[in-house]
This record gives structure tokens, C-alpha cells and sequence, in this order.
């Protein structure tokens, strides 16, 4: 296939593609001249000496790119929704153009820390990259389409929220937030709460989204699975892919930019965790797929503990540890209701291939686990009173629970120890939280 710009978003990307060119010529013009000293102040500078003219063309430069490359965007969403290439593409290179921005603005008013520096240096390689493989990749195979649907904007909200798990991000958060407290031992500022929460919020969302695009075709097979957005194709492969890769890479910029190094590289490894090893790997490939991949699901605890001290000490692997703990008869219990489902799907689930009665026995033994796990906080006196009597009611309501799930056949109690463990991780969180500032 041959290059072409017959479609008008292989021309758009080509204009785009220039005005990046400029850009960067621009800014190493600043960077060689020193200009930047001469046209300070943040967005707007005015030249002190004719120098100075550099920074501020520079910074208009970047006004007329960043139209551009939102108008991009907008053609890919509306015009290439069905290409599995050119969307995510053109969404990553967006990301990772308006990422460059937001660096460069940390630079102008509070100078970069060397990972930031790190960072901007590598987005500017992947940034070239990206583009020059969307605007060879838009010249072979972007058509204008006949006519663009009218699509219902607010369903398509409903779904791309759908996409990105909701109830299963606000759990995570819960754990997360838990982490920021405990570490700092008081209520996080508002400014750290809020970056560390949106930043996970969009890494989990967006794991989300990439597990979904991953599990599509699955999906279908399965009566729990068969109505969301991508399985019932009411929202395309393309969109997922690139929704879920938009919400990871900005996950880390809020991170890295906001928070602090650690944070961001703990968050960029459950997402790893979760989509490669888990998803992609361990779901369909082994029993113990919810075992071990538990793990991703363990991060934000330490990701919160992290962003407060900016260090992991053994009160944030203990969390960890809960978590990792909690997963598998959390997820077995839902699996015995759902039995047919992962049968009928593929996925060697504990009680598809072992059975239900072992199951409902490795349920109970986790059950004990886990709670031996909550009670090492207060044995190595990381925690106080408050989490001490919470942790021993919560653990012996939970076991109690898993006991029934052993005893009593039939999916009701298990459904129960699905939703009361759920409940339970947030309250034992939020009980380490209260001893963290009381």
C-alpha cells in the first residue's frame, strides 16, 4: 500500500506533524539562546530584551500545536473510530503531547526534579516516535468515511464509565486513600489527596478498560460479562483500546508530576501487573490465576503510603499483604456463584477445575490468612487500639462467614461472602485510618 494524502485526516496529521517540527526547533532555539530568562512569567511572558521574542513565539507555537493536535484528536474519535491502529495511536501521541506541555509548565514555574527531567527527555523521543509512525500509518490507511454516525453522547458516557469499572476503582481508592493516611499518620493535604486519588483512579480505570479490550471476545460467553460496552460492541475495540491506554499514560504524568516518583513507578507496575500478567497470561493459563495475580490489586495501598512518605517501610508491605490475601476468596466466592459462566467461557477457575467442595475450603483457609495477616499491624505495634479491636470483629464476622460458605451448600451464602468481604476491606481500611489520626 502507498502513501497517500487523499483523506483528510492523513492531511491533518501531515500539518500536525509540521507544526511539532517547529515546535521543537523552536524550543532547542530557546534552549541554545537562553531566552527563557529574558520572557519570564506563566502563560503569558513579555520579552525584556529582543532575545526574549524566542521564548514567547516559542510559547505561541505551542498554542497553534495544541490546536492542532486536539483537532487530530477529534477527527480520530469521530472519523476512525473502527481503526484498531489509528485511534489508539493518534489518543497515545495525544497524551503524550499534552503530557510534554504539562512538564514544560512544571519547568516555567517550579523548576524539575531529575526524574522529571528523565521524563520529559523520554516523552520527547517517544513523542517523535509516535508521530512519525501516526503520520505514516494515516497516509496508508485513513479514509474519509461516507457519513459520521449520530452517536448518543450520553450513553457513550455511561459506557466509557462502565469501561473503566467504577465500583471496582472506588474500592481501590478506599485502600489507596487508607495507604496516604497511615503513612502520613494525619489527613493528607488537599492538594496530595487529590493528585493521589486521581492518579489512581485513572491507572485503575484505565487497567480497566485495557482488561475489558483484552477479555472482549470472553466476555461474550458469559451472562455477568455479555452486556458491557465492548462485549455487546456498543462501544468499538478501537475505543476501548485507546480509552484504556489514554487513562494508564495519564495516570502517570498526574503521578510523576504531582505526587512523587514512587508513587507513579508502584502505579506503572500494577498496571503492568494487572494487563500483562494477569489478563493477558494468567486468567485463562493457570488455577491460580487470582492467587497470584491478587497482586495488582495490592498496589494502591502502598502507592497511597508511598505518595505520603515518598518511602515503603513494612507497615505498607503488610498492606500489600492484606489485600493480597483478601483477593482470592473474595473472587472464589463470586466464582462458585458464576460457575457456569467461567465454564462455559474457558477460564480455569478454582471451582471449575477443582471443584466446588475444595473451593469452599480454600475459602475458609485464605479466610484465616487474611485475618492473621490484619493482626500483624498491631503486633509489630504499627497500629493502635482502634485498629486492634476493629481488625479481631471484622476477622471473626469474615470467618464466621467463610465458615458458612464451607458448611452450607448452595450459591446464597457464597453470594453473601462476596459482598461482605467487599465490604469488609473497605471498613478495615477505614478503621486504619481512624488509628492512624485518632
Amino acid at each position: 500500500m502507498k502513501y497517500s494524502l487523499r483523506s483528510s485526516f492523513a492531511r491533518q496529521t501531515l500539518i500536525l506533524f509540521f507544526l511539532v517540527l517547529l515546535l521543537t526547533l523552536l524550543g532547542r532555539a530557546v534552549t541554545l539562546t537562553g531566552a527563557a530568562a529574558y520572557c519570564q512569567g506563566w502563560p503569558v511572558c513579555m520579552p525584556t530584551h529582543p532575545v526574549g521574542w524566542l521564548q514567547l513565539v516559542h510559547r505561541l507555537a505551542v498554542v497553534l500545536a495544541s490546536i492542532q493536535m486536539a483537532w487530530v484528536m477529534r477527527k480520530a474519535w469521530r472519523e476512525q473510530r473502527e481503526n484498531t491502529l489509528l485511534l489508539p495511536m493518534t489518543t497515545v501521541l495525544g497524551v503524550l503531547f499534552f503530557g510534554q506541555a504539562l512538564i514544560g509548565s512544571l519547568e516555567v514555574t517550579h523548576g524539575l526534579a531529575r526524574h522529571l527531567a528523565v521524563l520529559h527527555g523520554l516523552t520527547a523521543v517517544s513523542l517523535w516516535f509516535a508521530l512519525l509512525g501516526l503520520t505514516l500509518v494515516a497516509g496508508v490507511q485513513a479514509v474519509d468515511p461516507v457519513s459520521i454516525p449520530v452517536l448518543d453522547a450520553r450513553q457513550r458516557l455511561k459506557d466509557f464509565f462502565a469501561l473503566s469499572k467504577p465500583l471496582i476503582v472506588a474500592l481501590l481508592l478506599v485502600t489507596t486513600y487508607a495507604g496516604l493516611v497511615a503513612g502520613g499518620k494525619q489527613w493528607p493535604s488537599f492538594q496530595l489527596g487529590f493528585w493521589t486519588l486521581l492518579g489512581g483512579a485513572l491507572a485503575a480505570g484505565g487497567s480497566s478498560a485495557l482488561n475489558q479490550y483484552i477479555d472482549r471476545e470472553l466476555d461474550k460467553n458469559m451472562q455477568r460479562t455479555a452486556k458491557r460496552p465492548l462485549a455487546s460492541e456498543r462501544l468499538t475495540a478501537a475505543e476501548g483500546l485507546a480509552f484504556g491506554l489514554a487513562l494508564c499514560l495519564t495516570s502517570y504524568y498526574v503521578l510523576a508530576g504531582f505526587v512523587n516518583l514512587l508513587a507513579a513507578l508502584l502505579s506503572l507496575a500494577g498496571i503492568f501487573y494487572y494487563v500483562f500478567f494477569y489478563s493477558v497470561w494468567l486468567k485463562k493459563a493457570t488455577v491460580q490465576n487470582i492467587v497470584i495475580g491478587g497482586g495488582a490489586g495490592a498496589i494502591p495501598p502502598m502507592v497511597g503510603w508511598a505518595a505520603a512518605t515518598g518511602r515503603l517501610d513494612l507497615a505498607a508491605l503488610i498492606l500489600f499483604g492484606i489485600v493480597f490475601m483478601w483477593t482470592p476468596p473474595h473472587f472464589w466466592a463470586l466464582a462458585i456463584v458464576r460457575q457456569k459462566d467461567y465454564a462455559r467461557a474457558g477460564v480455569p477457575m478454582l471451582p471449575v477445575v477443582r471443584g466446588e467442595e475444595e473451593t469452599r475450603r480454600q475459602i475458609l483457609i485464605y479466610t484465616f490468612a487474611l485475618v492473621a495477616v490484619t493482626l500483624l499491624l498491631p503486633l509489630f505495634n504499627l497500629t493502635g487500639t482502634i485498629y486492634l479491636i476493629s481488625a479481631l470483629l471484622l476477622g471473626l464476622s469474615l470467618l464466621y462467614t467463610a465458615w458458612r460458605v464451607w458448611k452450607v451448600p448452595g450459591n446464597k451464602v457464597a453470594w453473601t461472602m462476596y459482598r461482605w468481604s467487599s465490604m469488609y476491606l473497605a471498613f478495615i481500611f477505614l478503621a486504619l485510618m481512624l488509628d492512624a489520626v485518632l
